[in-house]
């Protein structure tokens, strides 16, 4: 049987990214600024994922619901890079989110988004059923992103659930109670998503000690491994073998929107080919540091991400 990766992303985008020059809010009564450049894509952590994979070659199904126009453009999307699709149609629209970047702000953008669809119980059934299916031939689940209203909280803790039936590791990347339920079931591995919330379960994780307090009790009580972005260039990595501390310096940033995701599919790509779990996630690192260096939001060419490699230092924590 042929096997594939399964990316879930419950609450799908169109994301619309602008270039500015500067950021005025104070220019009169009705601030007007004219963007150098703008860019349109499908987005949602799955949805980037499988993206990044599906440009090195390596097959996926996009799972998740969608809804409306805007729910039609991010499939067609989704599908022109060659992905399979398989989502769940539900009532009212997709989301769309903004985003804004500043030159000289590149690290820090303006993001404005939307709440997106109700999901239903009866779509809700129906996505259980159909990603039931699609775990026959799953090699890796990845769970990731904001969950719409109406899907409980225990969505991904069910999912991983599901997948453990048949043996499928799965990547959790979410954050609240969404993430603190997933962790019940033990995911292959965690990333737990620190941009707007530093705490997951109670647990801060501000600190390079609370993360690897907070990563050794994860790891002990089951889960594979935990990976924890720390400040902007830095990531740590605790699995049962040990923590790594990750470094990327002297990184020219243009955008950092499609980084996080890129770090994941990175990798997740480079187990998928039979890298150790460090040298796996130094590979990620190495590819979300060409995404931030680029204004692409999905940066796959092997030389820059090779060249980006060199950048990254990593250290094993006593």
């Amino acid at each position: 049987m042929f096997f594939v990766i399964i990316t879930v992303t419950p609450n799908p985008t169109m994301d619309k990214i602008y270039w500015i020059d500067q950021l005025r809010l104070d220019d009169g009564e009705m601030p007007v600024m004219q963007a150098t450049r703008s860019y349109l894509t499908a987005g949602g952590k799955g949805i980037n994922v499988s993206i990044f994979l599906a440009r090195l070659g390596i097959e996926n199904i996009a799972m998740g619901f969608i809804a409306g126009e805007t729910g039609r453009a991010v499939e067609r999307r989704v599908r022109d890079e060659g992905i399979t699709t398989s989502f769940i149609w539900a009532d009212g629209e997709t989301r769309t989110n903004v985003t804004l970047l500043e030159r000289g702000q590149e690290q820090r953008p303006i993001q404005i988004t939307e709440q997106g669809p109700s999901i239903s119980a009866e779509a809700l059934k129906r996505f259980i059923a159909q990603y039931k299916r699609s775990l026959t031939r799953a090699r890796y689940v990845f769970l990731g992103g904001s969950l719409p209203v109406g899907v409980p909280p225990q969505l991904y803790q069910e999912l991983t659930h599901l997948a453990h039936q048949r043996r499928v590791p799965v990547i959790a990347n979410a954050a609240g109670e969404a993430l603190a339920h997933a962790i019940s079931e033990r995911p292959w591995l965690i990333k737990p998503d620190t941009r707007q919330h530093s705490e997951i379960a109670g647990v801060s994780l501000k600190t390079t000690e609370q993360i690897l307090t907070a990563g050794r009790r994860w790891v002990e009580q089951g889960v594979g491994a935990v990976l924890v972005s720390h400040r902007i260039t830095r990531d740590l990595l605790i699995s049962r073998d040990g923590a790594w501390d990750l470094e990327a310096r002297a990184v020219r940033f243009q955008n950092l929107l499609g980084a996080e995701d890129a770090l994941i599919a990175g990798t997740l790509s480079a187990v998928v080919q039979g890298a150790s779990l460090p040298e796996a996630v130094r590979f990620g690192m190495a590819a979300a540091t060409a995404c931030a260096e680029s204004d692409q939001l999905v940066v796959t060419d092997r030389q820059r991400i090779e060249q980006a490699l060199q950048k990254i230092q990593m250290e094993q924590i006593a």
